[in-house]
Protein backbone atom coordinates (compact mmCIF):
# COMPACT_ATOMS: atom_id res chain seq x y z
CA UNK A 1 0.00 0.00 0.00
CA UNK A 2 2.68 2.07 0.85
CA UNK A 3 4.42 1.58 -2.55
CA UNK A 4 1.39 2.47 -4.37
CA UNK A 5 0.88 5.88 -2.51
CA UNK A 6 5.06 6.33 -3.16
CA UNK A 7 4.20 6.09 -6.67
CA UNK A 8 1.08 7.81 -7.22
CA UNK A 9 2.81 10.95 -5.18
CA UNK A 10 5.76 10.52 -7.80
CA UNK A 11 2.62 10.96 -10.98
CA UNK A 12 0.88 13.73 -9.27
CA UNK A 13 4.14 15.83 -8.14
CA UNK A 14 4.83 18.11 -10.53
CA UNK A 15 8.50 19.01 -11.33
CA UNK A 16 9.81 22.78 -10.16
CA UNK A 17 10.97 23.62 -13.86
CA UNK A 18 7.72 22.35 -15.29
CA UNK A 19 5.70 24.57 -12.97
CA UNK A 20 8.15 27.40 -13.70
CA UNK A 21 7.68 26.87 -17.77
CA UNK A 22 3.67 26.63 -17.21
CA UNK A 23 3.70 29.93 -15.23
CA UNK A 24 6.12 31.64 -17.63
CA UNK A 25 3.80 30.48 -20.60
CA UNK A 26 0.62 31.87 -18.12
CA UNK A 27 2.78 35.25 -18.13
CA UNK A 28 3.33 35.54 -21.84
CA UNK A 29 -0.12 34.48 -22.67
CA UNK A 30 -1.49 37.30 -20.55
CA UNK A 31 0.97 39.75 -21.48
CA UNK A 32 -0.52 39.58 -25.43
CA UNK A 33 -3.83 39.68 -24.17
CA UNK A 34 -3.64 42.44 -22.14
CA UNK A 35 -1.58 44.61 -24.70
CA UNK A 36 -3.90 43.68 -27.14
CA UNK A 37 -7.19 44.79 -25.13
CA UNK A 38 -5.82 47.68 -23.14
CA UNK A 39 -2.98 49.20 -25.15
CA UNK A 40 1.20 49.54 -23.94
CA UNK A 41 -0.27 51.98 -20.96
CA UNK A 42 -2.21 50.26 -19.73
CA UNK A 43 -0.52 46.85 -19.66
CA UNK A 44 1.58 47.16 -15.92
CA UNK A 45 3.54 44.26 -15.02
CA UNK A 46 1.32 43.72 -12.15
CA UNK A 47 -1.85 43.99 -14.50
CA UNK A 48 -0.18 41.03 -16.24
CA UNK A 49 0.55 38.85 -13.17
CA UNK A 50 -3.04 39.42 -11.77
CA UNK A 51 -4.55 38.52 -15.39
CA UNK A 52 -1.88 35.50 -15.06
CA UNK A 53 -3.00 33.84 -11.45
CA UNK A 54 0.89 34.68 -10.31
CA UNK A 55 2.35 37.28 -7.75
CA UNK A 56 4.21 40.26 -8.99
CA UNK A 57 7.40 38.81 -7.81
CA UNK A 58 6.97 35.62 -9.48
CA UNK A 59 6.21 37.70 -12.52
CA UNK A 60 9.45 39.68 -12.24
CA UNK A 61 11.25 36.44 -11.43
CA UNK A 62 10.96 35.26 -14.92
CA UNK A 63 11.01 38.94 -16.63
CA UNK A 64 12.69 41.82 -14.52
CA UNK A 65 11.61 44.59 -16.85
CA UNK A 66 8.16 45.48 -18.42
CA UNK A 67 10.02 45.67 -21.34
CA UNK A 68 11.44 42.04 -20.93
CA UNK A 69 8.24 40.80 -20.76
CA UNK A 70 6.24 42.14 -23.54
CA UNK A 71 8.78 41.52 -26.16
CA UNK A 72 9.36 38.06 -24.92
CA UNK A 73 5.52 37.88 -24.94
CA UNK A 74 5.05 39.12 -28.32
CA UNK A 75 7.91 36.98 -30.11
CA UNK A 76 6.56 33.54 -28.22
CA UNK A 77 3.21 33.99 -29.80
CA UNK A 78 4.59 35.13 -33.08
CA UNK A 79 6.14 31.74 -32.84
CA UNK A 80 3.28 30.16 -31.72
CA UNK A 81 1.25 31.57 -34.85
CA UNK A 82 4.17 30.21 -37.36
CA UNK A 83 4.30 26.81 -36.03
CA UNK A 84 0.47 26.69 -36.17
CA UNK A 85 0.31 27.92 -39.96
CA UNK A 86 3.43 25.57 -40.76
CA UNK A 87 0.85 22.81 -39.40
CA UNK A 88 -2.14 23.62 -41.46
CA UNK A 89 0.35 22.84 -44.54
CA UNK A 90 2.72 19.98 -43.47
CA UNK A 91 3.30 19.33 -46.89
CA UNK A 92 3.93 23.00 -48.52
CA UNK A 93 0.64 24.20 -50.89
CA UNK A 94 -0.09 22.85 -54.09
CA UNK A 95 -0.83 25.24 -56.48
CA UNK A 96 -4.51 24.86 -56.16
CA UNK A 97 -4.25 25.13 -52.64
CA UNK A 98 -3.01 28.77 -53.04
CA UNK A 99 -5.67 30.95 -52.00
CA UNK A 100 -6.05 28.94 -48.45
CA UNK A 101 -2.38 30.15 -47.68
CA UNK A 102 -2.72 33.43 -48.73
CA UNK A 103 -6.11 33.34 -46.56
CA UNK A 104 -3.96 31.89 -43.39
CA UNK A 105 -1.06 34.48 -44.25
CA UNK A 106 -3.73 36.86 -44.16
CA UNK A 107 -5.13 36.05 -40.45
CA UNK A 108 -2.11 36.31 -38.84
CA UNK A 109 -2.55 39.86 -39.12
CA UNK A 110 -5.96 40.18 -37.83
CA UNK A 111 -6.21 38.88 -34.87
CA UNK A 112 -4.70 39.17 -31.09
CA UNK A 113 -0.82 39.18 -32.20
CA UNK A 114 -1.02 42.03 -34.24
CA UNK A 115 -3.21 44.23 -32.07
CA UNK A 116 -0.35 43.42 -29.30
CA UNK A 117 2.21 43.74 -32.04
CA UNK A 118 0.91 47.05 -32.90
CA UNK A 119 0.84 48.50 -29.50
CA UNK A 120 4.35 47.20 -28.95
CA UNK A 121 5.35 49.66 -31.80
CA UNK A 122 3.09 52.66 -31.03
CA UNK A 123 5.23 52.95 -27.52
CA UNK A 124 7.99 51.74 -29.12
CA UNK A 125 8.07 54.85 -31.40
CA UNK A 126 7.85 56.92 -28.22
CA UNK A 127 10.17 54.75 -25.48
CA UNK A 128 13.69 54.91 -26.50
CA UNK A 129 14.84 51.50 -24.28
CA UNK A 130 12.06 49.96 -25.94
CA UNK A 131 12.88 51.09 -29.52
CA UNK A 132 15.71 49.02 -30.69
CA UNK A 133 14.47 45.69 -28.50
CA UNK A 134 11.36 46.04 -30.72
CA UNK A 135 12.85 46.76 -34.17
CA UNK A 136 15.17 43.94 -33.82
CA UNK A 137 12.13 41.10 -32.88
CA UNK A 138 9.89 42.51 -35.74
CA UNK A 139 12.83 42.19 -38.13
CA UNK A 140 13.12 38.67 -36.72
CA UNK A 141 9.06 37.89 -37.29
CA UNK A 142 9.68 39.53 -40.35
CA UNK A 143 12.09 36.94 -41.95
CA UNK A 144 10.43 34.08 -40.32
CA UNK A 145 6.89 34.97 -41.81
CA UNK A 146 8.41 35.49 -45.33
CA UNK A 147 10.27 32.26 -45.41
CA UNK A 148 6.86 30.32 -43.69
CA UNK A 149 5.65 32.25 -46.90
CA UNK A 150 8.07 31.17 -49.35
CA UNK A 151 7.64 27.82 -48.45
CA UNK A 152 3.90 27.59 -48.54
CA UNK A 153 3.58 29.48 -51.79
CA UNK A 154 6.55 27.01 -53.45
CA UNK A 155 7.91 30.50 -55.08
CA UNK A 156 11.22 30.47 -56.38
CA UNK A 157 12.90 33.53 -55.32
CA UNK A 158 15.77 33.13 -57.88
CA UNK A 159 13.54 34.59 -60.42
CA UNK A 160 13.22 38.26 -60.72
CA UNK A 161 10.37 39.85 -59.18
CA UNK A 162 9.25 36.86 -56.93
CA UNK A 163 11.25 37.81 -53.63
CA UNK A 164 9.00 41.36 -54.13
CA UNK A 165 5.69 39.58 -54.73
CA UNK A 166 5.92 37.65 -51.61
CA UNK A 167 6.93 40.63 -49.71
CA UNK A 168 4.28 42.73 -51.53
CA UNK A 169 1.82 40.34 -49.91
CA UNK A 170 2.85 40.19 -46.51
CA UNK A 171 2.68 43.83 -46.73
CA UNK A 172 -0.73 43.90 -47.96
CA UNK A 173 -1.82 41.44 -45.44
CA UNK A 174 -0.19 44.04 -42.70
CA UNK A 175 -1.97 46.43 -44.20
CA UNK A 176 -5.96 44.54 -44.06
CA UNK A 177 -4.70 43.92 -40.61
CA UNK A 178 -4.67 47.91 -40.06
CA UNK A 179 -8.06 48.32 -41.92
CA UNK A 180 -9.50 45.96 -39.40
CA UNK A 181 -8.87 47.14 -36.10
CA UNK A 182 -11.25 49.74 -36.02
CA UNK A 183 -14.38 47.85 -38.26
CA UNK A 184 -15.05 44.40 -39.09
CA UNK A 185 -13.42 44.23 -42.95
CA UNK A 186 -14.10 40.74 -43.18
CA UNK A 187 -16.23 41.22 -46.77
CA UNK A 188 -13.39 43.80 -48.57
CA UNK A 189 -10.66 41.09 -47.15
CA UNK A 190 -11.83 37.84 -49.12
CA UNK A 191 -12.11 39.72 -52.27
CA UNK A 192 -8.37 40.94 -51.83
CA UNK A 193 -7.41 37.46 -50.89
CA UNK A 194 -9.00 36.11 -54.01
CA UNK A 195 -7.53 39.31 -56.06
CA UNK A 196 -3.97 38.24 -54.72
CA UNK A 197 -4.41 34.59 -55.20
CA UNK A 198 -5.08 34.96 -59.14
CA UNK A 199 -2.10 37.71 -58.96
CA UNK A 200 0.12 35.00 -57.36
CA UNK A 201 -0.71 32.41 -60.07
CA UNK A 202 0.35 34.71 -63.18
CA UNK A 203 3.86 35.64 -60.93
CA UNK A 204 4.68 32.32 -59.74
CA UNK A 205 4.22 29.53 -62.22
Amino acid sequence: MGAVSTVGDRVERTPKQDRSRATRQRLLEAAVACLAEHGWTGSTVSVVAERAGVSRGAAQHHFPTREDLFTAAVEYVAEERSTALRALFPEGAAADDRRAVISALVDLYTGPLFRAALHLWVAASNEDQLRPRVTELEARVGRETHRIAVDLLGADESRPGVRETVQGLLDMARGLGLANLLTDDGGRRERVVTQWAHLLEQALR
